[in-house]
């Protein structure tokens, strides 16, 4: 996944990594083979990308289009993603409520219009994410590249499927709906569909925090705007355990000089092993296939190690039972740790860092317990915890095997800074 401030140049440096991973056999014409593994898919999700004037195919929405033998290009645009997805869902349910009558739930999500959808919180960007997810897992290129360009704040949009996941859960409870389901057959068939759905936020959000799978790549340029910028990126990469593994400094068409700004990231980076800061060197206007060619933009692959709040841990400080004391820890940037917020809510622990606010879900064992301090020093974020006796189990004095199941609580007040 390529991804960085608009106008750093993503796009152009996403088509590049397209293509510098091709073999050099499979650069030229373009001579697809029917029923092989292609090599490489370039994603483009904005809606307006010059991406395939660049590299000279039509706009084929929906479509992988061939752009060598080995590349193909396929441009999503989120309102056919919507439309499309949408009418299937509201066909099930007109089908469903055909000659029974109104059904609690269903007339609602019934009425809601395809347009109407982008003001469900996280819908729209799930649909995008879907799309990328069916591609990366057909089986039919070996690696996937995602040009995040053109669709707002990036971490949003990866932030989208839990946020529909919450959503969807303040409509219909998931208790209840399961409840209702029993209940009455006829919400059987509703109630899979919305599991399913909330399996896929489940999902999605699951892959793309999988540093096995996943490499995001962050594009900053060598202005001001870029090197107040990349502190504020890494800092929510951390905290959304988005698979950070290079950082590429583009001189752009420019020329502008990188090597200040490509120091400045590695002592912001500290030692992190696994993270490579590039320097891109200018190839001119990039606005061709050719001269998108001469770019070599050789991005390291999926590190298998996870990232920021993706490698958390808890350890037991002091204390048994209802007197035990946790602590929750992960390695944290903060650019300004004035800035940072805490709060609970459910099983979630909300964190504002940078100005962007994320859940981080918690490790079953701290579930039944109440945030009771934290602090940030040298770049780790610790949170303390000790059990909540009201839901505690009676007579467990030991930690081992006290999450097992999960409590969703009301939420609690932000901590103090």
């Amino acid at each position: 996944m390529v991804l960085g401030p608009g106008g750093s140049g993503v796009s152009v440096l996403a088509a590049a990594a397209a293509l510098t991973g091709v073999p050099s056999s499979q650069r030229g014409a373009v001579l697809p083979i029917a029923g092989q593994q292609r090599d490489t898919l370039l994603i483009t999700l904005d809606a307006r990308s010059p991406v395939p004037s660049w590299l000279g195919v039509y706009r084929v929405p929906g479509e992988p289009v061939p752009v060598t033998s080995g590349v193909d290009l396929l441009h999503v645009e989120h309102l056919d993603v919507i439309e499309q997805a949408w009418t299937e869902f509201t066909a099930a349910l007109a089908a469903l409520t055909a000659g029974r009558g109104a059904l609690p739930v269903v007339g609602t999500l019934a009425s809601i219009a395809s347009g109407e959808l982008t003001d469900l919180p996280g819908a729209a960007e799930f649909l995008l994410l879907r799309r990328v997810r069916d591609a990366a897992t057909s089986g039919r290129w070996r690696r996937i590249v995602v040009d995040v360009s053109g669709v707002g704040d990036p971490f949003a949009l990866l932030r989208a499927p839990t946020v529909l996941s919450a959503a969807i859960d303040r409509m219909w409870p998931r208790a209840t709906r399961l409840a209702q389901a029993g209940e009455k057959p006829v919400l059987a068939q509703l109630s899979a569909a919305v599991e399913g759905i909330d399996r896929d936020c489940q999902d999605l959000a699951d892959l793309f925090t999988d540093p096995h799978s996943v490499a995001a790549h962050l594009v900053i340029d060598p202005s001001e705007r870029g090197r107040r910028a990349v502190a504020d990126l890494v800092a929510v990469a951390d905290l959304t355990a988005l698979p950070l593994r290079s950082v590429l400094v583009s001189s752009g068409d420019r020329d502008r000089p990188t090597a200040d700004t490509a120091e400045m990231v590695r002592r912001l980076l500290g030692d992190v092993d696994d993270v490579r800061v590039q320097e891109v060197a200018s190839a001119g206007v990039l606005d061709r296939l050719a001269r998108i060619h001469k770019v070599s933009v050789p991005v390291p692959a999926p590190s298998g190690r996870p990232y920021g709040s993706g490698a958390l841990t808890v350890a037991k400080l002091a204390g048994d039972g209802v007197d035990t004391v946790f602590e929750l820890k992960w390695r944290q940037r903060m650019p300004e740790p004035e800035r940072l917020r805490l709060g609970r809510s459910g099983d979630d622990l909300l964190v504002a860092v940078a100005g962007f606010r994320h859940p981080v879900r918690l490790p079953s064992v701290l579930r039944r317990c109440r945030v009771t301090g934290a602090e940030w020093a040298d770049d780790v974020l610790r949170v303390r915890f000790t059990p909540n006796a009201a839901v505690w189990p009676a007579g467990r004095r030991h930690t081992g095997g006290a999450g097992a199941s999960s409590t969703a609580g009301s939420a609690e007040p932000d901590l103090p800074e």
